[in-house]
């Protein structure tokens, strides 16, 4: 039975470059997917095209592609991304400059537009799971874009396309258009996308599922981790996958690391909602081949729903923080003066503060002072964020926090400070032809 080989070349924005040039080189590969786009991501990327109309895409875009683009031309690879974020046209042009410098001459590179639904919905009451409609965020609502199908993808590598940039795309569907592609599937074969959904979830997250995330020291032990070997999915026409890696890659995968993934962002097993398909995970099977090599099956799905999720992006405050640390003899004790404070002061200098948290990290930073058991830490690092309605006000939290250098308690060092905008992400339904995927095409 024909089978094809999909390398994950990404996870989030920021992966590694290393183990998609190894995969490029070494995997054998029919295609590699780059997953780089979050839900808060590309609402920051929507303000940075709102400042240049160029911008707007991953920035790890040109390193990846100048990294990848020869590799893949030269071993047939095609490549699927959604690096281009809130502008795939000019991730597309920019692609297009890299190859036509790297000489790559015919190259074909498609993006797919159509997720960005934020004039639809600006005067819509569609409810979002804040409990607020996008109509009540007013002039603070920076994006909203749906998550889209495998449609699209399908259809530019129907046209031809070596590379395909897509922006808010359903993260499975960058894996499930080029199975639809390759072996024909119809769109309402619902068990065939179920199937497929699973292939891409387990591979989405790159080096989740080869023991990354999976790593516990003396618990879980994973070899290799500094060089470790991103997933290779290797797919039949019935759907059934093969998870494994490039031979002598760090990392390990096992049932274990598949199963863990396979959990992963998981609510209902039975009902894991896509642009495609309802997926049905409840059962799917996990069988060990040999080293390295895990099979999967049993992917069911039912139909789908006709409604895309999207992502609301909107301004929601500011944060202020400041950061100091303390060692030695007696520096839990400095570090909770150091809080007191600081609280002492933004309350009588007047900061407008929403929201405010002090903490010891390493002590109670991250579960709070009832599980500070045990013997007191030699260093302590002291966080103070506060959450205000105006940038200035942010900025007094940190410059409080600084001020501790000089005016006690003793031994302070390393103060950090900053303010930002916060950026919140709410989420709603919309019918899915509120947003209609459109292919472009550029060839180098």
């Amino acid at each position: 039975m024909r089978s094809i080989r999909i390398g994950a070349g990404a996870g989030y924005s920021g992966d590694r470059i290393e183990p998609a040039v190894e995969l490029a080189e070494k995997g054998a590969l029919d295609y590699l997917v780059f997953e780089c786009l979050a839900e808060r991501t590309i609402a920051l990327a929507q303000q940075a095209r709102i400042r240049d109309p160029q911008a707007g895409y991953d920035p790890l875009l040109a390193a990846r592609m100048q990294a990848v683009l020869p590799i893949c031309r030269a071993n047939n690879v095609r490549i699927i991304t959604n690096m281009g974020a809130a502008n795939p046209p000019a991730a597309a042009e920019a692609t297009r400059a890299i190859a036509r410098k790297l000489g790559l001459a015919g190259l074909k590179i498609a993006s797919v537009t159509g997720d960005d639904v934020l004039e639809r919905l600006k005067t819509s009451d569609v409810a979002l799971d804040t409990g607020d409609t996008v109509t009540g965020l007013g002039n603070r609502i920076v994006s909203a874009n749906a998550y889209v199908g495998a449609r699209a993808i399908a259809g530019a590598l129907a046209a031809g396309a070596d590379v395909v940039i897509t922006g808010r795309a359903a993260d499975p569907a960058l894996f499930l258009g080029p199975l639809i592609h390759e072996f024909g599937w119809a769109w309402d074969d619902w068990d065939r996308l179920g199937q497929g959904t699973v292939v891409g979830h387990l591979l989405e997250c790159a080096g989740q599922i080869t023991g990354g995330y999976f790593a516990d020291p003396g618990v879980k032990d994973v070899p290799g981790l500094a060089r470790l070997g991103f997933p290779i999915g290797e797919v039949r026409e019935d759907g059934e996958l093969i998870v494994t890696k490039v031979a002598g890659s760090g990392g390990c995968v096992t049932p274990a690391t598949v199963k863990e993934q396979l959990l992963y962002e998981i609510h209902d097993p039975t009902k894991y909602f896509q642009p495609d398909v309802v997926a049905d995970f409840s059962q799917v099977t996990v069988e060990e081949l040999g080293a390295d090599r895990v099979r999967v099956s049993g992917g069911r799905g039912t139909p789908k729903t006709g409604l895309l999720k999207t992502s609301v992006g909107y301004l929601d405050s500011y944060v202020g923080e400041g950061q100091i640390s303390y060692a030695g003899p007696g520096a839990v004790a400095r570090g909770r003066l150091a809080l007191d404070i600081v609280r002492e002061r933004l309350a009588l200098t007047g900061v407008a503060v929403n929201e405010l948290r002090g903490d010891l990290i390493g002590l109670n930073a991250l579960h709070g002072d009832a599980r500070a058991e045990g013997s007191e830490p030699y260093e302590v690092r002291v966080r103070v964020a506060g959450r205000t309605e105006t940038m200035a006000e942010a900025v007094r939290i940190g410059n409080e926090v600084e001020t501790l250098y000089t005016n006690g308690p003793a031994g302070g060092g390393g103060a950090w400070k900053s303010a930002r905008e916060v950026i919140a992400v709410a989420s709603c339904l919309v019918p899915e032809d509120a947003a209609k995927p459109c292919i472009g095409m550029l060839v180098a």
